[in-house]
């Protein structure tokens, strides 16, 4: 158990998708101009990929290595289908919002990374730890940028009004520019944060 629990802590913090590995950028900048959809997207993304983990780890010794890459496109795409219908059927205004983000899922970078180095070369259950851990760390991030963002740009956390009138909101923290910006500014703190962590854990050992 301890080992399922370092695969699913490493995709949280020390291989964070966003900020350390700076994979699925796009979603980043797109989605999280509000804590909602930004938890939305990354609730979507943790799904997926730990789900496409499972099955490209069921299917591993079946698939032909030379058609791998569409067979695991293929997985991912019957997945996010799936999601798309639910949010379409019982959150039509979180569907709406997303838009073509949410189709987009199917060729994040993430996804079939993961499906490539990990769950095709692993058996089901740490392929399943490995896309969950991944997914938690892409939602966590999505999440602390959409609560800045939104918090900055709009004076609000979730549609929630935090700050009153007398604020004046900066646009830009609502434009994709704002976003570049902010997550440049959270990939170095952490960092920091990870070095930290590091420097403290092999001061730990030496004790």
């Amino acid at each position: 158990m301890k080992n399922y629990w370092q695969i699913f802590k490493k995709g949280i913090i020390a291989e964070n998708p966003i900020f350390v590995l700076a994979l699925s950028l796009c979603p980043a900048l797109a989605v999280t101009s509000s804590a909602t959809t930004a938890l939305t997207m990354g609730l979507s993304v943790m799904f997926v990929i730990s789900m496409n983990n499972m099955v490209v780890s069921l299917t591993r010794k079946v698939v032909n290595p030379k058609v791998r890459v569409p067979v695991y496109i293929t997985s991912i795409a019957t997945i996010v289908t799936v999601v798309q219908l639910v949010l379409q059927a019982y959150a039509p205004d979180l569907y709406d919002a997303l838009g073509i983000y949410l189709a987009l899922i199917v060729v994040f970078a993430i996804i079939l990374a993961r499906a490539e180095s990990f769950a095709s070369k692993n058996k089901v259950i740490p392929s399943f730890f490995d896309g969950f851990g991944m997914g938690s760390g892409f939602c966590v991030a999505l999440v602390i940028i959409g609560i800045i963002r939104e918090l900055l740009g709009a004076g609000s956390i979730f549609g929630v009004k935090i700050l009153g009138d007398w604020y004046n909101a900066p646009l830009i923290m609502i434009l994709p520019a704002g976003g570049f910006i902010l997550i440049g500014y959270l990939v170095a703190a952490w960092k920091i944060l990870t070095n930290h962590m590091e420097k403290k854990q092999a001061e730990r050992g030496e004790a």
